[in-house]
């Protein structure tokens, strides 16, 4: 049975509460709105010390965040061919540093140095460990998940660009804030496999919109073995699990983020990730 059902984590009079939204129907609660909540995840799991809050601002909805965030790459058919790259044996692996992490609704307010580098988009499904594993088969992996929840492995293309930086992944998507998560993080019971479709939008305009099932190249379960192989994955480890095409580096013309654009990526039965893209002084983007 599951610790809970749809779990989010917010601020509240200056103090970092959980609560568990229970139906599965429950709206995401807005700035303003009471609810009953808890201390800690641990609290939250065992019913204990329950108490009434009143949401001031959502957070990533995660029980541990001093935690590198790991990514996975090409793992979607269609990125892999917009991309002109062969779909790998294996799924490529890198992290984001825990400052990268960044809320639901969070203004992210890039730097002169990433705003002019070319920032993208690529909106993914993500999930989170439950309990620490090492050297676990994909048939293990399930009971290693703890949630789903949706996510934007924000990027500057310029760094990953092979006549810049060999191709290579990691600066390229570690700077600060370049890793909102949220708004819930839903049980595993409650994730559907079937059905189930990715969306961003920019400004309203639908750039990527994928059936996840019938593009997606690794399964969650795949990932979590593969990751764990002589390694120690740590409990409440966020892993982003790829983007499928419709990345603004590939629009003809290409696409990049501008000041002021507000980015939402959507999962069904998760919900909407929304954030505002805010440069210096309004600056624009080179392209």
């Amino acid at each position: 049975m599951s610790q809970f059902t749809r779990l989010i984590r917010f601020e509240s009079a200056g103090k970092i509460l959980f609560a568990d939204l229970a139906s599965a129907s429950s709206k995401v609660p807005s700035p303003g709105t009471q609810i009953t909540a808890y201390a800690s995840f641990e609290d939250l799991v065992k019913k204990e010390k329950p108490q009434e809050a009143v949401v001031d601002k959502l957070l990533a909805p995660l029980p541990k965040t001093d935690l590198p965030i790991y990514c996975v790459g090409l793992n979607y058919r269609s990125h892999a061919k917009e991309a002109s790259l062969n779909i790998p044996v294996n799924p490529p692996v890198w992290t984001k540093p825990f400052a990268s992490l960044a809320a639901p609704e969070e203004e992210i307010a890039m730097s002169r140095y990433c705003a002019s580098n070319f920032p993208d988009w690529e909106g993914e499904l993500v999930f989170v460990t439950s309990k620490e594993c090492r050297d676990i088969t994909p048939e293990q992996a399930n009971s290693y998940i703890l949630g789903y929840t949706v996510g934007n492995d924000l990027s500057c293309r310029r760094f990953q660009m092979p006549e810049q930086n060999g191709g290579q992944f990691y600066y390229a998507k570690a700077f600060d804030k370049f890793a909102p998560i949220g708004p819930v993080l839903i049980s595993p019971e409650l994730y559907k496999t079937d059905g189930t479709h990715l969306t961003t939008r920019v400004n309203g305009q639908v750039m990527q919109n994928v059936e996840i099932k019938n593009d997606v190249v690794f399964s969650p379960s795949q990932i979590l073995s593969f990751m764990s192989q002589s390694t120690t994955i740590p409990a409440y480890t966020a892993i982003m699990t790829g983007t499928p095409s419709g990345v603004g580096v590939f629009h003809k013309p290409r696409r990049f983020l501008q000041h002021n654009d507000v980015v939402e990526v959507e999962v069904d039965g998760i919900g909407v990730l929304r954030n505002k893209i805010v440069f210096p002084d309004g600056q624009e983007s080179p392209m």
